[in-house]
């Protein structure tokens, strides 16, 4: 994984382990992720979307010719 996927993974990492869904509930950051668990702040969202996005981009022939655009 390019760094600047690693850097966004590690985002999401924190942010999740700072989530009231693992502090509170105690429940698994993975479990967190789940739909059935909304309980992600928008912060958190944000995040996974640049992930996914991050993701994505690798496997987009396009980008892979010209770059990241993080």
């Amino acid at each position: 994984m390019p760094s600047s996927c690693k850097e966004i993974r590690q985002a999401l990492v924190e942010c999740l382990l700072e989530s009231e869904c693992v502090r509170l509930n105690r429940i698994t950051p993975k479990e967190c992720l789940q739909p059935e668990n909304a309980h992600l702040i928008s912060e958190c969202q944000a995040i996974r979307r640049s992930l996914f996005e991050c993701k994505r981009s690798q496997l987009d022939m396009r980008t892979r010719f010209r770059g990241n655009k993080f």
